[in-house]
Order: structure tokens, then sequence, then C-alpha cells
């Protein structure tokens, strides 16, 4: 299985959170600057936490690397990408870097 990198963005009250720059830009930046190194990515957009439960997460972008020189090297070059979420949200951003086991 390949390397993984979780970008979550939670939705804290008061939170911003620009879907439109997000998916415009901000994405088509991501293949640009990774594309080669990537094996899959799935992006989810948070509807809800469940019924009448508002969404805990604006997105959560998963992203399955060929291999871990291939995520070593996204995140060695990821500059360009981590300054331009100031654009597009002031959410407290997490990463989660894995391994895809299923």
């Amino acid at each position: 299985m390949g390397a993984t990198l979780q970008v979550i963005y939670p939705a804290t009250e008061g939170s911003r959170f620009d879907m439109d720059y997000y998916t415009e830009t901000h994405l088509p930046m991501v293949g640009t600057h990774w594309g080669p190194l990537i094996a899959s990515t799935l992006v989810t957009r948070g509807l809800s936490g469940g019924p009448d439960v508002p969404a805990g997460f604006h997105v959560i972008a998963s992203i399955v690397f060929k291999d871990a020189d291939a995520l070593k090297t996204a995140l060695e070059t990821g500059g360009p990408l981590i300054e331009d979420i100031a654009n597009f949200t002031d959410c407290p951003v997490q990463m989660l870097i894995g391994e895809a086991i299923g």
C-alpha cells in the first residue's frame, strides 16, 4: 500500500473556509506541484456529523502517494501549498502522515 497524507480542516466556530478558492485554485496547485508523485486522491467536503449535527470538518483531503519516497519529496517541496492555505482558511489545519492499510 502507499504512503498517505491527510490534510484535515476542522470546522471550528467562526472559522473561514473559501470552498470556491479551494476547489478552483488550491486543488489545481496540488496537481501541478505533486501530480506525478500521487497515486490517488479523495477530497471530502463535510456536510454533517450526523442527523441534526453540524459537520466537524470543512474538508478532509486524502492523498495516496506512489511510495514513501514520493511522499518525502512532496513534503520537501510543499512550501508553496502550505503558504497558500491562508488564502482560503483560517482554521487550525491538521495533518496525518500514514500508510494505507486498506
